[in-house]
């Protein structure tokens, strides 16, 4: 009896593990891929399979991509749209809130599919990512449609590919190619939105438990102008050692810095008075430089001055006088102490103090 009971066991677990496949490449000799890339602090990754043109150059689009949306013959769809790429469902995802080509779309991982049209294609993103291929697709899954122009390309590509292109700090085009067919399309992030979020969350974490990450939250909202009230917020934790702050030139140069954006120039400056007893050369000089940034050519003069009464005879102080005087205007006095600071300049330093010294001659500002 105990054999025949083994015997079912063993039957069954053959007859269960019989459904599993091993793994193999995909069929059709088609190729796994995965792109992504970051863009400000928002992830972007897209998985797809990549189907290859094999001597079908002229009838990809049309014909083995049709126009529109078709009954493929199988499946529940009886207008499917073309998958966008080969096999599975190709899947595009966003660890952040992003903007298509203009439109919002909240962050979460999404099929993607294509209506194919020569003049004006139609992208879709469901919120069904999980068939195979758009077999199942159903519109009522749809998170957002979007259309686009497809542009024709000088090369052919081979494999179906995406790539990120035209990246800036918030913002890149994605762009599907295959065959002589582009499909571009614009992702754009909130980045100070995004950013400020992130902050706030880490904060309430480990990260938060010390003066460091406040500060460094503090000073991206000063650099980047945004969300200065709770910026300052998080400049006074930094600073208040009765909590987790501490006093130093970087925690209260950033506090001052974000209450002269506040318009609260009196404050800040009293603060700064405090910073200076703990700032050295460089960290004075750079201080100078971000007031200039803001326009207070006289505030960074006095600035640039006592750090070369606390350090002469430096290449730093030397060059931070020349850029006190060219904000000033007075490009002769400039001049002069860019020459002095020359022959203590090496490598890139020297590059800019000789591409200094030539526009202070043309009587232009260096900073």
């Amino acid at each position: 009896m105990k054999k025949i009971f083994f015997a079912i066991a063993i039957a069954t677990c053959i007859s269960s593990f019989a459904q599993w496949p091993l793994t193999t490449t995909p069929s059709g000799g088609n190729k796994k891929a995965t792109v992504g890339e970051r863009i400000g602090i928002t992830d972007v990754t897209i998985h797809y399979d990549r189907p290859g043109v094999k001597g079908r150059e002229g009838k990809i689009w049309g014909q083995l991509v049709p126009v529109g949306f078709v009954d493929q013959g199988f499946g529940s769809s009886k207008a499917a749209p073309w998958r966008a790429g080969a096999n599975e469902c190709t899947t595009i995802e966003f660890s952040t809130d992003v903007k298509i080509e203009g439109k919002d779309l909240p962050a979460g991982k999404y099929g993607f599919f294509i209506a194919y049209d020569p003049n004006e294609s139609t992208l879709i993103f469901s919120k069904n990512s999980n068939n195979w291929g758009s077999f199942y697709y159903d519109e009522k899954d749809d998170v957002l449609r979007v259309k686009i122009k497809p542009v024709a390309t000088d090369k052919s590509v081979e494999w179906l590919k995406y790539e990120f292109e035209n990246q800036t700090a918030n913002s890149a085009v994605v762009d599907l190619l295959w065959e002589k067919l582009s499909f571009p399309f614009k992702v754009e992030v909130d980045l100070n939105k995004t950013q400020v979020e992130s902050f706030r969350n880490e904060l309430r974490t480990d990260k938060g438990f010390f003066w460091l990450g406040w500060q460094t939250a503090a000073q991206w909202c000063v650099d980047h102008n945004t969300n200065l009230d709770e910026a300052l917020l998080w400049a006074d934790t930094a600073t208040n050692p009765n909590i987790l702050g501490e006093r130093n030139f970087t925690s209260l140069s950033t506090k001052a810095l974000v209450l002269a954006k506040l318009g609260r120039t009196k404050e800040s400056d009293e603060i700064m008075k405090d910073a200076m007893t703990f700032g050295n050369m460089i960290q004075i000089h750079q201080y100078a430089r971000a007031l200039l940034q803001q326009k207070r050519a006289k505030d960074a003069f006095d600035i640039f001055k006592l750090n070369a009464e606390k350090n002469p005879n430096q290449f730093t102080t030397l060059f931070g006088l020349a850029r006190g005087y060219s904000g000033l205007g007075d490009y002769k006095k400039a001049l002069e102490y860019a020459q002095k600071a020359l022959p203590l300049s090496d490598g890139m330093n020297k590059s800019n103090v000789e591409k200094s010294i030539a526009l202070l001659k043309e009587g232009k500002d260096i900073n």
